[in-house]
């Protein structure tokens, strides 16, 4: 399709300016009309915070994203250019991309007068008119709105005061385009000045010369709810020109998280042997974040990012990789015992309260990949008899082995355990699997077991039954209060 050149051409093609709001709110229509999906890659949002944004597309709002770390804000700000026109006609050479036939900026103004029809024109795209700017408090009003430029000034022989010499910020160069600001509290107070000014009256002063520069702009912000509420660092003027305020969340499924980190997670490895990720063991990295979010001793008003599952679910594939080339396997599975491997990337994104920061992070982390593993394993295992297991380890029974240890290796000490391999059947392994995935499923079977101190281990003497002097063993123990029996 043939698209004008010059301004007349786009007079002639019947060509309508339409403001970007206008533009968001038809294309926001049409995709709910023939039922596309509005922000593709965004999971868990479809009941509470998408509709919310399509009431302030369709209500031509300014908004603001409120949310704790991780929960997709930036992601979903970038998403809106799918509410944007393929391409939009502006002035060439236009710093503001100016409306070709509403034109703000002297300059433009200026050429038009001197080409008229013949004033040429280009395209921008719509991941083109997306601006972006982390608010920090040395951002300045240069960087937002724009600044006299003296050596434009010297080299057209302009004055000072003249528009010709303003160096325009990162607002008017998103001009016709969305500008979104994240941690919009972090920003100072006199930029925020400047905001509220230019969405409201569409005037800023530059050095303290008035210019009048009324901006096409989709204005969208995020926004911890701590800093918003309790530090109050967005003043009123502004909050009251911010048509919309909408919450995100966490995943509130664990379906929802799975498919999250599913989709972001590096998985895929080059030069890996094929790479099998147990649904269990998927459901535990999960469960840590759910856990976490849980825990008294982790910080509620810090949040626990969805990146959590992420980066776990990363370095437990490594560490399940790192063990497979080491041992010339041809099945590389992740075991319950990766997930401790992969502390190191829990650790840093959990900030705890006093009484954790008194336990320490790491013994922190350990107990929330316990408790992750318990829920997982009553999910699998709640009515399953299990105490032919148990029972093994209460005759005296031990079994330790090195995290390394190979799939065969693993599976044929697994093998000693009376019902152990048969009982993975539940994961919906068969014991003539690949051994690799079987001895998944076992340690996960102990690993659950010990969770629910069935069983017990420890660094030292790795899995093994604690030793009671005058307790007879129970049938069947009970997650909660079982005895274990002595032998003598």
């Amino acid at each position: 399709m043939h698209k004008p050149k010059t301004v007349g051409e786009l007079k002639k093609s019947l060509y309508k300016s339409v403001s970007v709001r206008d533009e968001m709110r038809v294309n926001l229509l049409r995709k709910l009309a023939a039922g596309e999906p509005l922000f593709p890659g965004i999971i868990g949002f479809d009941d509470s915070v998408i509709p919310q944004i399509a009431n302030a597309v369709l209500s031509r709002h300014n908004f603001i994203l409120l949310g704790l770390r991780g929960q997709a804000k930036s992601r979903i700000l970038r998403s809106l250019v799918t509410l944007l026109d393929d391409s939009m006609p502006f002035l060439a050479g236009c710093e503001i991309n100016d409306d070709p036939l509403r034109p703000l900026c002297r300059a433009c103004h200026e050429r038009l007068a001197e080409l008229g029809d013949e004033t040429p024109i280009d395209y921008l795209g719509a991941e083109e008119r997306y601006v972006e700017k982390l608010a920090t408090p040395d951002v300045t009003m240069a960087d937002i709105i724009g600044d006299l430029d003296p050596i434009k000034a010297a080299r057209g022989g302009h004055a000072l005061s003249s528009e010709l010499t303003i160096h325009y910020g990162l607002l008017p160069r998103a001009n016709r385009g969305i500008f979104a600001i994240n941690e919009l509290p972090d920003l100072a107070g006199k930029i925020q000045v400047g905001l509220f000014n230019i969405m409201q009256e569409g005037d800023v002063q530059i050095k303290g010369y008035p210019v009048r520069l009324p901006l096409d702009v989709a204005l969208v912000f995020t926004a911890n709810p701590e800093d918003y509420t309790a530090r109050g660092k967005i003043i009123t003027p502004l909050k009251d020109r911010i048509g919309s305020e909408i919450r995100t969340h966490y995943p509130a499924t664990i379906e929802h998280a799975m498919a999250i980190t599913a989709q972001e997670a590096w998985t895929k490895r080059n030069g890996c042997s094929k790479l099998v990720v147990p649904e269990f063991l998927r459901e535990v990295v999960e469960s840590v974040a759910f856990v976490a979010r849980q825990e008294k001793r982790v910080d509620k008003r810090s949040g626990v990012s969805q990146r959590v599952p992420i980066t776990c679910l990363e370095n437990v594939i490594s560490s399940a990789e790192y063990r497979a080339v080491k041992n010339h396997e041809e099945m590389t599975v992740p075991r319950p015992s990766d997930v401790y491997s992969a502390m190191p990337s829990l650790t840093g994104k959990v900030e705890l309260e006093y009484e954790g920061e008194m336990r320490g992070a790491d013994s922190v982390v350990r107990d929330i990949i316990r408790q992750a593993s318990a829920r997982v394993f009553k999910k699998y295992f709640d009515s399953v008899p299990l105490h032919s297991i148990v029972q093994w380890f209460e005759m005296g029974g031990t079994l330790k082995y090195s995290p390394n240890a190979s799939a065969v290796e693993l599976y044929g000490q697994f093998k000693k355990i009376q019902g152990l391999l048969e009982q993975t059947q539940h994961l919906g392994i068969k014991a003539k699997d690949d051994p690799a995935l079987v001895a998944s499923g076992a340690e996960f079977i102990l690993e659950g077991l010990a969770a629910l101190k069935r069983i017990s281990r420890n660094e030292e003497l790795g899995y093994y039954a604690e030793r009671q002097h005058a307790e007879a063993p129970s049938e069947e123990p009970s997650p909660a209060g079982h005895r274990r029996r002595t032998l003598n």
